[in-house]
């Protein structure tokens, strides 16, 4: 394919992709208040709570168009978890014609595997907010309370569940690049302690203050990184099991330089072309020989 068709390829993936995100959203609309009770659920109303114990909130709106902002908002949430079957399987349909043969078999196991990934992280943050909001509440002063908007909740609530279903998905990359022959496993487990260092500091980064948080997202994702590891070294030596022994840049192949006897040439006899009575050439050659 030219440069051309590569681009009108990715324009097409890429409105497929959108337009499944599009399709829910719209369906999600006429869920939206459903949803934004299931998101905000997670804080602590005062109405409920001990008034003044510190740890509750009174959830308001602010600003005439902040229920409609946060209508949408919610609405197109929604349509981006809910169509992640659909735009991954695009990208990896972009992926998948610049792969071998071979590769291409992993494709339907790539794509089953990285949408219930996303939708466990999404899940993760989910379960981790309730636990998450209490903590950050405890350090209200006494003679205060909390106010919270429903678009910062909401914005909060978005913002970890993208996170972690993005960071969920570190592993079916990884595996990715392995199966594309870009990485290998022991590369991979090479970078294990940079690995670490960057999957804590971006769990740091995108989850709230509070270390529980932090350790939610970075244990579960280093765990893939090592799951992925390990399966990236079982299928280096699968490859290498099929392709027989390698040899490095610099090494050159056994050669068998054992002398063979050399035999000598035998004598050419021309058939006889039809008509041809003549005597055979002295030995068996022709004239020019």
């Amino acid at each position: 394919m030219s440069l051309v068709e590569h681009l009108r390829e990715l324009r097409n993936r890429l409105a497929m992709g959108v337009l499944a995100i599009f399709v829910v959203t719209v369906v999600a609309m006429f869920f939206a208040k459903d949803i934004m009770s299931l998101l905000t659920d997670p804080l602590p109303n005062c109405l409920e709570e001990e008034p003044g114990s510190g740890r509750c909130a009174d959830l308001v709106q602010q600003g005439l168009t902040s229920p409609f902002t946060t209508y949408v908002k919610v609405s197109l949430f929604t349509g981006l978890v809910v169509a992640s079957p659909v735009w991954l399987y695009q990208l990896w349909a972009f992926i998948a014609p610049g792969l071998h043969h071979s590769e291409k078999r992993y494709s339907a196991a790539v794509v089953a595997f990285g949408a219930p990934l996303f939708l466990t992280g999404v899940y993760v943050a989910h379960w981790l907010l309730p636990r998450a909001i209490p903590v950050l509440l405890q350090f209200t002063p006494d003679n205060a309370g909390n106010l919270v908007t429903v678009s910062d909740l909401l914005d909060i609530t978005v913002r970890l569940a993208i996170a972690f279903g993005f960071a969920f998905e570190l592993p079916l990359v990884l595996v990715m690049l392995n199966l594309g022959g870009v990485v290998s496993g022991r590369r991979m487990l090479g970078w294990w302690r940079g690995m670490v260092m960057g999957i804590a500091i971006f769990a740091a980064i995108v989850t709230p203050t509070d270390p529980m948080s932090m350790l939610a997202l970075a244990v579960p994702v280093t765990a893939l990184y090592f799951v992925a590891t390990g399966i990236a070294l079982l299928n280096d030596r699968r490859r290498g099991r099929a392709a027989g022994p390698e040899l490095s840049d610099d090494e050159a192949s056994d050669l068998d330089l054992t002398p063979e006897p050399v035999e000598p040439p035998g004598r050419v006899t021309p058939p006889r072309s039809s008509g041809d009575d003549g005597p055979r050439r002295s030995g068996g050659f022709d004239d020019v020989t």
